[in-house]
């Protein structure tokens, strides 16, 4: 199995690169997998070649196979202009439309301040859902004041479960035998109306189903 790791940090070290690290060491801790860092900066010119010739080079014809080979991936860009970089997007632009179809993605941003926090769901999450990626329900965001607290480790933690529950494959049962459990459930925690939810209902977690609710607002 493996998990790829795409970061669209410019410096280096960068706060982009430190999150798209702790994600994928998060995700580590709960299934065997090899990983492959990308840094994109480092395929900035590659990325401008293939737009204007329509031909990759070297590297990034291996950066975008290994995407599109992957089991699960992890994306982090840093926020410019309330969205994410341009880099990070024109190495997705160039990526196949059909690469990511059903590949579990766990979506990360970094940046200056929390006005930026919602980038993950405005920005990121459409995008790689217009490219049928199985989006996970939790994305992180880290701004300046966050690294060092308590919040965005148990994030990074949460993230981290998710994406190990999807990248790993359930117990095939043999020939003429019948499952013992759920395949979907073996992958990701469902709520008891069948949606897929962030938390596991083994620790106690209750869903109260929508239409209990309605019924409980009636008036007699």
């Amino acid at each position: 199995m493996r998990i790829v790791v795409v970061s669209a940090g410019l410096s280096s070290p960068s706060s982009t690169r430190l999150l798209a690290d702790r994600l994928a060491a998060a995700t580590l801790e709960h299934v065997d997998a090899e990983t492959e860092v990308i840094e994109l900066r480092e395929l900035a010119t590659e990325i401008a070649q293939h737009f204007v010739t329509g031909f990759p080079p070297a590297r990034l014809a291996a950066a975008l196979d290994a995407v599109a080979a992957a089991d699960g991936l992890i994306a982090v860009t840093p926020v410019f202009a309330g969205s994410y970089s341009g880099l990070f997007k024109s190495f997705f632009d160039l990526i196949d439309k059909d690469s990511l179809t059903g590949k579990p993605v766990l979506l990360g941003a970094t940046g200056g301040t929390a006005r930026h926090s919602l980038v993950t769901e405005h920005a990121l999450r459409p995008l790689f859902t217009y490219l049928r990626a199985l989006v996970l329900p939790t994305a992180v965001y880290a701004a300046s004041e966050d690294w060092g607290e308590e919040g965005l480790a148990q994030r990074i933690a949460r993230a981290g479960t998710e994406l190990a529950r999807f990248t790993t494959p359930a117990a095939v049962p043999g020939p003429g035998a019948a499952p013992d459990v759920d395949t979907a459930a073996a992958i990701a925690p469902r709520s008891p109306t069948g949606a897929i939810t962030s938390v596991d209902p083994a620790d106690g977690f209750v869903t109260v189903p929508f239409e209990q609710r309605l019924a409980a607002l009636r008036v007699p």
